[in-house]
């Protein structure tokens, strides 16, 4: 017998299976200053206390990404410790903004399973929710990811694949309570871009580009408790090299497209993300969006866009996705799909 915990592989899961994950973390403001090192971020809302005030939101939230980082960290040591990859997301909704002083605990249902035609792991997706002390529910996703399988020989599940929704319905995004556009201050945002301002079909470059390292990914890594072993063990790949958390290069290529993207001031959804290659130190991450929709919301002066923020390794200047073939050229790392909430 043992008490540590080896995690879970791809047999021990079953379909509508619920699990409490271990540990709900306090986000405080040494969460903002820390995501403001490791990333470049310069939006006002999470940057400035008077700025997010002049909007309707009194305490200032933290960027919204670091709440779906501590919440997807609390889900790593019972869905993906013994993970090959984390593969995608569908039906991310921010409830509400996260504060400081708020303490989020997170329970995954799982709501499909697929093995792999190899035998060695298989494909499995739950649905999570994370909740502050209140009991309110600050942000839901759906992801899917790849798991070992503890014992090859153990016989294959039955396939259940979830019907996940392309698209979170604009009418379905849900607004801050308090948000007010109509008084925005421009200037202090960095950029005189409203709704309208933007065309669908438009590809914005980013031009800018960080270099990964191993020090600055495992940090951030830990910072949100996610204690994947491809992150921290070189002896967890073949390779011998720390897989950079799919989420890191999410953070870093939402803090990049502020350069043209600087008013879209917070993340209502997340449609889809496909993490297409993998990145690792040493990798340059430049990025570019593509305006896929826009629309208007109830709350004053409020619109919302609909964006794909794509990752490459190197710089693209042809703002290119895919190949001929369909298939993902290999110098992008990530496609993600989501709505953000601009002026109008």
């Amino acid at each position: 017998m043992t008490k540590t915990n080896p995690g879970n592989f791809f047999e021990d899961f079953t379909v509508g299976q619920v699990i409490e994950h271990a540990t709900p973390r306090t986000v405080t403001e040494g969460d903002r200053a820390l995501y403001q090192s490791l990333y470049p971020t310069r939006f006002a809302v999470p940057s400035s206390v008077e700025f997010a005030a002049s909007v309707g939101l009194d305490p200032a939230p933290v960027e919204d990404l670091v709440a779906f980082h501590i919440a997807f960290g609390k889900t790593v040591p019972d869905v993906s410790l013994n993970a090959v990859a984390n593969l995608g997301y569908a039906e991310c909704r921010f409830h509400r903004p996260v504060v400081p002083g708020d303490t989020l605990s997170t329970r995954s249902e799982v709501i499909g399973l697929k093995q792999n035609s190899n035998g060695k792991s298989g494909v499995v997706y739950v649905r999570s929710t994370a909740t502050n002390q209140r009991g309110e529910v600050a942000l839901e996703w759906a992801r899917w990811v790849m798991v070992h399988k503890r014992d090859i020989d153990a016989p294959a599940p039955e396939t259940v694949l979830p019907e996940l929704a392309a698209v979170v319905a604009a009418d379905d995004l849900i607004l801050p309570e308090g948000l007010d556009f109509t008084d925005y201050d421009f200037v202090a945002a960095g950029e005189p871009h409203r709704l309208d301002d933007y065309e669908v079909g438009e590809k914005i470059d980013h031009v800018d580009g960080v270099t990964l390292t191993d020090p600055e990914h495992m940090m951030a890594t830990r910072l949100w408790q996610n204690t994947a072993k491809v992150h921290f063990n070189t002896e967890a790949r073949p390779d011998g090299r720390r897989l950079v958390y799919g989420g890191h290069v999410i953070s870093m290529a939402r803090a990049l497209s502020f350069n043209g993207l600087a008013n879209a001031q917070l993340i209502a959804a997340i449609n889809a993300g496909a993490h297409t290659s993998p990145a690792f130190a040493g990798d340059t991450v430049y990025a570019w969006s593509e305006v896929l929709d826009k629309a208007e919301t109830t709350a004053p002066g409020v619109g919302a866009l609909r964006l794909r923020l794509v990752a490459t390794k190197g710089r693209d200047e042809s703002l290119s996705l895919r190949g001929e073939d369909g298939r993902y050229l290999p110098q992008v790392l990530l496609d993600l799909d989501y709505w953000v909430l601009v002026p109008r």
